[in-house]
């Protein structure tokens, strides 16, 4: 490892002007790219006191052998230079994105002397205009579809152009009247333009006005008795109606705006975006994130709003966007975008009202596509033979681990102690083998004695299913590691509930939710696995699974103790609330005089003596 002393830059070598700065390893491959109103600030902050940084940032000062920089004229000019610089060099301590599809896109290839419009997916090229991107392929597909009734223009490729145009025959599509065939001069260039643009202005947003337009020319048509020309336009205001029908209605004002939605969990994240175009959802869009570093909320904002607008048309930025966190740098990304648009651009956090509630959806959508994305990755066989593999190299097993069972305890301000087991073979769930513990008396006082008593009573059902000649399909297997939810002391108390009972083979760890460690019994430091390990992935998605389980049980318990309150005349979810806020826990309330509950707001003397009485009568 690494000493950064060694190549920390001298006294006064650091610029104190805005930048962009590089650390690279010992074969010059570049590790962590940054950005910096104040350059000397911020790299001396890797440098002042190493050991006081977080453990993920310790690790790339510890692996890079230099640091170089490059000065700019503005934080706008450093947020463009490093966000490419991500982009082109890919560190590996940089946030990653991955689509989490491919998704497909309208695209007009506007700088041609004939425009084509197709279907496309993959990296954007220059002089072609993108609208989208859209969820599904077959639905643009009939979109375009539709939009050739209206606008005619031409879809093919230019070798299929160029065989029509020396052989003097249209496609098929000239014959059905859904292109104007340019290609046997049909149609002039500028009257072909002119439809292109009738296109691209629909997929903007406008179709209000187009339909609009074509619905008085129809009339106008009928009026001077020109009914085939009155019937085409009806198919087109049809076949346009029919698109604008198919986009989904979020917002009744005729705004446009981009909502993003973000959810965060300690290896990934998830961002959904929704485009808006004249209140409707236009496009939406989808990343997940490997968390590299211990980002917050704000800076994952800042950089998914980077990666969404790097390199777009200043057409597709609306003027204004909506998240659901404010990022870290708001003033230098508005500007960026205010540059890059041509006019302002306002990022902001809506608080009430429709828009509130279309942010709540994009989030939700954010958090299905992150369990959808956790799901595929362990249904996937080669994913879970590879993650089991890793497993058992990283903690030195026999071999790979079949069958994990890990158990978490829940509780509600140190009440309704309750602990759960889960059980994963082949790293999948197996919820036939759940099971939930009352945890009671002494072994409720803290963790790790509640730790310690589910352990005891889950493997001394084991050993009685070994003595009984009945196999108990509870509890008559025995995993092939057992995880905890919690550092060294937790797994210090299964470890020795295990001990205790005689069950000195079976592997212990615990799986810390801070900094994702995996803390072992038979070390006092924790063993680290890759950030992008499968092995680390299966582990927290068994530890979170065990996690859910507990909670859930302990919200039912909560529930069934509380009933007594819900019963009390006159005595609401606000004033319930103000109760447990004041008391702490349900039991508490169950044991407090009426003189002390009249001392929470809005409990008077006849509702305290209601509120005694039901407890006594349970």
């Amino acid at each position: 490892m690494a000493d950064p002393s060694q190549y920390r830059p001298k006294p006064g070598e650091i610029p104190t002007l805005p930048g962009v700065y590089r650390f690279r390893d010992d074969e010059r491959r570049i590790i962590y790219v940054g950005k910096a109103k104040n350059l000397r600030n911020r790299l001396n902050s890797y440098f002042a006191n190493p050991a006081g940084l977080h453990p993920r940032t310790f690790t790339m000062v510890h692996t890079a052998m230099s640091v170089e920089w490059t000065i700019v004229e503005s934080e706008v000019e450093a947020l463009r230079l490093e966000w490419t610089w991500i982009n082109e060099f890919k560190p590996r301590f940089n946030v990653m994105f991955r689509d989490d599809k491919s998704y497909p896109y309208l695209a007009v290839t506007v700088k041609d002397r004939y425009p084509r419009v197709f279907v496309t997916r993959g990296k954007r090229r220059k002089g072609v205009k993108y609208f989208g991107p859209f969820t599904a392929v077959w639905a643009i597909r009939e979109s375009l579809d539709l939009l050739l009734k209206a606008f005619p223009v031409r879809t093919c490729a230019k070798t299929v152009f160029d065989r029509a145009a020396r052989s003097g025959r249209p496609c098929l599509l000239g014959y059905i009247d859904k292109c104007s065939a340019p290609c046997v001069d049909r149609i002039t260039p500028e009257a072909h333009r002119e439809l292109v643009e009738g296109v691209t202005e629909f997929m903007s947003g406008s179709t209000g006005k187009i339909i609009s337009t074509r619905r008085r020319a129809m009339k106008e048509a009928a009026g001077e008795l020109d009914f085939e020309r009155a019937a085409k336009l009806r198919d087109e205001i049809e076949a346009l109606e029919k698109i604008v029908d198919k986009s989904s209605v979020i917002l009744s004002q005729n705004v446009d705006t981009d909502i993003f939605g973000l959810t965060v969990e300690e290896l990934e994240a998830s961002v959904q975006v929704f485009h808006v175009r004249g209140g409707r959802i236009r496009g939406q869009r989808g990343w997940i994130i490997e968390r590299m570093q211990d980002l917050s909320a704000a800076q994952l904002t800042s950089d998914y709003l980077r990666q969404a607008y790097l390199d777009v048309e200043a057409e597709a930025i609306p003027k204004e966007i909506l998240v659901d966190t404010l990022p870290e740098d708001h003033a230098t990304l508005e500007d960026w975008l205010s540059q890059t648009r041509g006019a302002k651009v306002t990022i902001r956090v809506p608080e009430r009202g429709e828009k509130a509630a279309a942010l709540t959806t994009v989030v939700a959508n954010a958090e299905q596509a992150l369990e959808l994305h956790k799901k595929r990755r362990s249904s996937d066989l080669t994913t879970r033979s590879q993650a089991l593999n890793e497993i058992q190299e990283n903690l030195g097993l026999e071999e790979p681990p079949l069958r994990i069972e890990c158990i978490d305890n829940s509780h509600f301000h140190g009440e309704d102690v309750v602990g759960s087991l889960v059980v994963f073979e082949d790293g999948l769930p197996v919820k036939r083998d759940y099971r939930r513990f009352s945890v009671t008396g002494d072994a409720a006082r803290d963790d790790t004695s509640a730790m310690y008593d589910v352990v005891s009573r889950r493997f001394s059902r084991y050993l009685e299913s070994l003595a009984s000649e009945d196999d108990d399909p509870k509890f008559g297997y025995r995993p092939s590691l057992l995880v905890v939810d919690g550092a060294l002391p937790q797994v210090s108390a299964a470890r020795r509930a295990l001990d205790d009972l005689g069950l000195v083979d079976i592997t212990v760890v615990g799986l810390a939710k801070r900094l994702e460690e995996v803390w072992v019994s038979w070390d006092e430091f924790p063993v680290i696995f890759p950030r992008n390990s499968e092995g680390l992935f299966m582990l927290q998605r068994v530890r979170d699974e065990a996690h859910r389980f507990a909670i859930t049980f302990q919200r039912s318990k909560r529930r069934i103790t509380a009933s007594a309150l819900d019963t009390v005349e006159g005595l609401g979810a606000a004033k319930r609330q103000a109760l447990l806020d004041h008391f702490g826990s349900v039991t508490k309330i169950k044991r407090a005089s009426a003189d002390e509950l009249t001392q929470v707001k809005g409990i008077g003397t006849a509702l305290a003596e209601r509120i005694v009485a039901a407890f006594r009568k349970d």
